[in-house]
């Protein structure tokens, strides 16, 4: 039985395959990857690479066995048809028999459209059959935190999100949530949704940053379409910065507030403060 994870060269599966070294035989473990470059360094420790493209369907033939414990990481590439390249997996995954399907989903409370992919894949996931757990990931502390030079340089950070609260946690704990269920037992057919122990608004991010900088950073909200127009600017594209404008909506609505634990109860241990994760950002 193999534990195999997609997309295991971007940030949030090079967590987890990091710490799932750390739990088992590396023999045991496989990375999926569309560039065997990339993943020299888990090769050499003796994970088992298998090179594979969500957009080449033919690329997952055989790629699974029964009995394995896949992680289906969510793809990144908004203008690629996600569900499809998802589905493709999932098809995979069916016709091998694996004995779990985690993925990396979305808050079951988010609205925004940036939700409408990973609901319409959790539907072809639950209609597969296939034994399956929904990690529904909330937002990640370093959405904010890995791009701090604006912030310092404006001495602002400028979001839409009103006064809109976030239960942000550190991209390794929601990689700790997978590597306990890929090597745990009982999470069939669960959903989980996830999000840090303590929710916080911009103002509260803005005086933190201020804090350990000794330097003044204030919170500029604006509205949705100002957002979008200065992500835009920021050279990200049109369609993107329309979505990511509307997670800030969707967070002054509340609904990047994750309260039910599951997280930390997961990982067994207190979600990363936030604080905590401008500090390493600054540091970097």
């Amino acid at each position: 039985m193999s534990i195999v994870v997609t997309g295991a060269t971007g940030h949030l599966g090079r967590h987890v395959v990091e710490q799932l070294l750390d739990k088992v035989p590396a023999e045991r473990i496989t990375a999926v990857v569309r560039d065997a470059a990339k993943a020299a360094d888990f090769a050499a420790r003796g994970v088992k690479l298998a090179v594979a493209d969500y957009n080449a369907p033919e690329t997952f033939d055989g790629l699974f066995a029964a009995g394995d414990k896949v992680l289906l990481v969510s793809g990144n590439e908004f203008d690629k048809g996600r569900v499809q390249q998802h589905k493709v997996v999932i098809d995979a995954a069916q016709a091998a028999g694996v004995a779990l399907l985690a993925y990396t989903s979305a808050p079951g409370s988010l609205t925004a459209a940036l939700a409408d992919d990973h609901r319409a894949t959790e539907e072809v996931l639950l209609a597969s059959g296939l034994p399956y757990t929904l990690l529904r990931n909330g937002w990640y502390h370093e959405n904010y935190t890995e791009n701090l030079a604006p912030v310092l340089e404006h001495g602002a950070v400028v979001q839409a999100a009103g006064d809109g609260r976030v239960s942000s946690a550190a991209r390794a704990d929601y990689a700790a949530a997978a590597v306990a269920v890929l090597t745990g037992e009982g999470h069939e057919n669960a959903t989980y949704e996830l999000g840090g122990d303590e929710a916080w608004g911009f103002a509260e991010y803005a005086a933190e940053l201020s804090r350990q900088t000794g330097k003044e950073i204030v919170y500029n909200p604006v509205s949705p379409e100002a957002f979008a127009g200065i992500l835009a600017g920021a050279g990200l594209p049109g369609p993107l910065a329309a979505i990511l404008a509307g997670v800030d909506a969707s967070a002054e609505k509340g609904e990047l507030v994750v309260s039910s634990g599951d997280l930390s109860r997961l990982i067994g241990r207190p979600t990363t403060p936030l604080a905590e994760a401008v500090t390493a950002a600054l540091k970097g």
